[in-house]
């Protein structure tokens, strides 16, 4: 699969705007890599699904959904502290 592009449901998103520059900027780097290759870098699946994955991210947790018909990673939950 080639790359994909990286979308956020509105509670990530809101997640990632209350992250500082610094770390949104890390966190911004950090997703553009994970989108690439969406199963790898350390994700796991979750409940057995392997397109609903969980992986760290820049220092935050990400439940995200691959959709490799319309490349896309689908952002659900950022968990950072």
């Amino acid at each position: 699969m080639n790359g994909c592009r990286v979308q956020y449901a509105p509670p990530a998103d809101q997640s990632r705007s209350a992250m500082g520059s610094c770390l949104r900027a890390r966190f911004d780097t950090a997703m553009r890599r994970l989108a690439a290759h969406p199963y790898g870098h350390g994700s796991t699946p979750v409940k057995g699904d392997h397109d609903r994955r969980e992986a760290t991210v820049a220092g935050a947790v990400v439940r995200y959904y691959v959709s490799a018909t319309v490349l896309t990673v689908s952002v659900v939950r950022v968990v950072y502290v």
